[in-house]
């Protein structure tokens, strides 16, 4: 009989067609049902039931029993068959499980089921299978994320996928590739589903996706970019280049190239420098020279004899030429053994004719002298053919007249336009009137006898004549032929200083820089950038005005100091800065490198926040170019915009110039500008442009869109970064178009945004009546600079030459306790230069023509002479010495 517990099924259904009861035979009576299926865990996906089996021998019953409770008999789908091989009965029984059954217990308990078999002896249970809702959520704990690493490093993915029932299985794929990390050991998936790569490949670069998926669906995460950089690195320097000069003092060099990797994918370039320069000295070629003669051998038996020489003084070497005419000489001889007849008569007509010849070379002589002696007296200054623009400079001497109660100033020439001399005191002068004013001043002409005569102080020359003459020579035919931007003089041993107006252009020439008893004619310009291309490479810019001075040839005793804006953000730490000097042959060669001078050279610099002084023992034309270091390095643009004095139509353009921060080429524009009837409508405005590859772009915004529109399709303008960072074109614009709805509308506000692009930027808020504001373009701006463009002599310095003479006396003496040129160096802030000036003879000198060109305009001699003071001093006093003293 059956148990109790299990009378109910079995009541329930006694009396179905459809009833899972059997009877057993006799033979099988006594054996307990044995399960051949059983329900297996099974998961809903979506709304599709599932099918659980079940399947006994011996077996009479066979129900399903869910979460506890029987299923009803209408559910269960009943199959009989007879196992052949033992003759025993088998029962199979299926029910179908819904996915609104299992959401009935939903938060209660798992969804259960098992089955019951029963026989005649007894009775049996299956395994429990759990049914359960399949599903995948769509977001993912965890992506991975991009990063950026260098070669051979290791990377580390993370993903933690989204939930699931079941849980997903996790794949990584790169490109849409699926990656198998047994067929690339290089890839690694931990059992947290990360991606490790072992060692970064250069193929490795590229989108990786984490991809979760069970069987209800598939997700992909966002995909992470790997980008694998090789960080540059210096292949070996090259042997030293040869010396670059055939005879005496040169450079040579060596390079390398960050090719030993080269950067890739954004890898840091290589730091240092790409090229060494060092001193070298050629050993010049030694021409041979021939001894003296021999003393003449005695007459021989045919009648001659002879002599000989060397070529050891000196010998040929270094490829030198040898020595040139006869080793041996000889010469017919009369002796005993030689015996001729020579009339007599001869011999005196022979010696009479060379005694007549001896007495008229004396008389020519002796004519020449008295003639030469004649005109040299009556001459007051006879100063030579200088032959300057035809021979590379050769100096003048001169020889002055000695004036009553003569002082310090052996020379005193009246270098203006009118015939005044100069009288006066050795005090500083702050104002111009007083001083030598050599605007467009003279030059020396030549004359039709090939000589250049001084009288009474005054030179004649006519400006546009000096730049037409100077540019007709081979050096100098790219020099420009613009008087405007031109500035020269006549200088001797007590110096000078030429400016170019408005242009921070000026090149001072202290005293004793010119050999004393010298007169130079000195020029100064400046050259535009489209006529003189300077070569550059890589991340290399210009960072100043293309200058030159010249005459290039002339004999210096001391440098000069040549100074000239530039439009580096002054952050030495992000610039490799080379001061770039064009030879005679045209090419242009590094001749300094900032942090790497040495004080043997012929050159120096000093670095400002806007300016650059240039210390220099030769005239040449110079330019500073700068090598960015990283991206952090900027140049400073400045920004003007302009627009049309008087506007009649209902169009109005605004023109936005985008410049270098240098006052040479803002004054260009000012020009341009005064020539186009331009107004400036805003105060200029500087914008630090980086070296990060990105253009620069413009636009107008926040215009009254109730009176002005933009005619513009496009919403900004753009400026290729190339073509600012180059550095080779002087200015750069662009126009925005506007129009105004009715011609009464004056008023204009509107902002002017700047920025490079994926940098920050700068905006700027115009506001103007573009009928009322009439500024003139050089009212404020092109007038600055008033000084006279050359100066000669003391009143071009603040320093008076005596007090000057007194204070290197004083200071240049090394003292124990450092009061000499040292405190003074510090005093002024100068110390860096510590080496340059010791390297001098008379340092103080060098510190004192530095201050004058930093403090020309603004220079208070009072401050200085506290400076003296501090350093105990008691020469501080010589600052206030009389007219009479000096």
């Amino acid at each position: 009989s059956l148990p109790a517990s299990l009378l109910f099924p079995v009541l329930l259904n006694a009396g179905s067609e459809h009833a899972a009861t059997a009877t057993l035979p006799a033979a099988f009576s006594d054996l307990l049902p044995h399960f051949l299926v059983e329900p297996e865990d099974e998961y809903i996906v979506k709304n599709k039931p599932v099918t659980l089996t079940c399947r006994s021998t011996p077996a009479t019953q066979i129900y399903f029993k869910c979460n506890g409770e029987w299923v009803h008999q209408d559910d269960h789908l009943i199959e009989r068959t007879v196992d052949p091989a033992t003759a025993l009965p088998v029962m199979q029984v299926k029910i179908d499980i819904t996915r609104q059954q299992v959401e009935k217990i939903f938060g209660l308990d798992e969804y259960w089921c098992q089955c019951v078999a029963w026989s005649t002896t007894g009775t049996q249970k299956s395994q429990k299978a759990y049914i359960r809702i399949a599903y995948l959520r769509k977001n993912f704990e965890e992506e991975p994320l991009g990063k950026e690493v260098a070669l051979d490093q290791e990377v580390l993915l993370h993903c933690h996928p989204p939930e699931g029932v079941p849980p997903a299985e996790v794949e990584w794929q790169r490109n849409e590739d699926v990656i198998d990390p047994a067929s690339d050991p290089n890839f690694f998936i931990t059992a947290d589903h990360n991606l490790i790569i072992k060692q970064a490949r250069l193929a490795d670069t590229g989108n990786y996706t984490c991809v979760a998926k069970n069987i209800v669906a598939r997700r992909k995460s966002t995909s992470a970019t790997v980008l694998v950089y090789v960080n540059g690195g210096w292949s070996t320097w090259t042997t030293w280049s040869s010396c670059s000069a055939v005879c005496g003092r040169g450079w040579q060099k060596r390079s390398r190239s960050c090719t030993n990797p080269t950067p890739l994918n954004g890898g840091t370039s290589c730091e240092g420098q790409n090229v060494q320069k060092s001193a070298c000295v050629a050993t010049c070629p030694v021409d041979g020279g021939w001894s003296e003669w021999s003393k003449w051998s005695a007459c021989n038996a045919d009648c001659s004899m002879w002599r000989s020489r060397e070529c050891t003084q000196p010998s040929p070497g270094t490829g030198g030429k040898d020595c040139q005419g006869l080793v041996l000489q000889s010469l017919n001889c009369t002796s005993e053994q030689c015996p001729q007849s020579v009339s007599g008569a001869e011999d005196v007509a022979l010696y009479v004719g060379m005694v007549a010849v001896a007495l008229c070379l004396t008389l020519l002589l002796i004519v020449v002298v008295l003639v030469y002696r004649r005109k040299k007296e009556g001459l007051d200054a006879d100063v030579a053919d200088s032959s300057i623009l035809t021979t590379g400079f050769q100096p003048m001497g001169i020889k002055p007249s000695k004036p009553e109660n003569s002082h310090l100033l052996t020379i005193q020439p009246d270098l203006t336009t009118t015939t005044t001399s100069y009288q006066g005191t050795l005090r500083s002068r702050h104002d111009t009137t007083g001083k030598f004013s050599m605007t467009n001043g003279p030059l020396l002409d030549p004359l039709p006898n090939g000589s250049h005569t001084l009288h009474n102080g005054k030179l004649n020359s006519d400006p546009a004549e000096f730049v037409s003459r100077l540019s007709t020579q081979s050096y100098f035919k790219t020099l420009p032929r613009d008087v405007a931007n031109t500035s020269y003089g006549t200088f001797n041993f007590l110096g000078g200083r030429l400016t170019i107006p408005n242009t921070g252009i000026s090149l001072l020439i202290p005293p004793e820089a010119i050999p004393r008893g010298k007169i130079y004619e000195i020029y100064l310009t400046v050259q535009r950038k489209e006529d003189l291309r300077l070569p550059l490479a890589g991340c290399q810019t210009l960072l100043s005005p293309i200058v030159s001075c010249g005459p290039p040839g002339v004999v210096l005793s001391r440098p000069v100091i040549l100074s000239m804006d530039h439009c580096s953000d002054a952050c030495p730490e992000n610039w490799a800065v080379r001061l770039k000097k064009q030879n005679y042959e045209g090419t242009w060669e590094d001749v300094l490198v900032m942090g790497e001078e040495l004080v043997s050279e012929p050159y120096y610099c000093q670095l400002e926040a806007e300016t650059c002084r240039v210390f220099s023992e030769q005239l040449g034309r110079f330019a500073l170019v700068g090598e960015s270091l990283h991206m952090g390095a900027a140049k400073r643009l400045r920004l003007v915009l302009f627009s049309d004095a008087y506007c009649s139509t209902l169009e109005y353009n605004i023109r936005v110039y985008c410049m270098d921060d240098t006052q040479d080429v803002f004054k260009e524009v000012m020009q341009m500008e005064r020539q186009l009837g331009g107004r400036l409508i805003d105060e200029p405005h500087v914008l630090l442009f980086k070296d990060s590859y990105h253009n620069l772009r413009l636009s107008i915004h926040d215009m009254p869109q109730a009176h002005w529109r933009s005619k513009l399709l496009a919403g900004y303008q753009e400026i290729p970064f190339y073509h600012i960072w180059n550095g080779s074109q002087r200015y750069l614009h662009c126009t925005f178009t506007l129009e105004r709805l009715s011609l009464s509308t004056c008023e204009l506000t509107c902002q002017l945004c700047v920025w490079q692009v994926e940098g920050e930027g700068q905006s700027f808020s115009l506001d103007f009546n573009i009928a009322k504001d009439t500024r003139a373009v050089d009212s404020e701006f092109l007038l600055m600079d008033t000084n006279a463009t050359a100066l000669a002599g003391p009143s071009a310095f603040q320093i008076p030459y005596l007090i000057r003479q007194k204070i290197c006396s004083s200071l240049d003496a090394p003292c124990p306790n450092g009061a000499d040129w040292r405190m003074l160096a510090q005093r002024l802030k100068l110390e860096r230069h510590m080496s340059f000036f010791a390297s001098k003879a008379s340092p103080t000198s060098v510190i004192l023509d530095l201050w004058e060109a930093q403090h020309f305009h603004s220079g208070n001699i009072n401050q200085l002479a506290t400076v003296m003071a501090d350093i105990g001093k008691q020469e501080a006093m010589i600052f206030l010495v009389s007219d009479g003293e000096c």
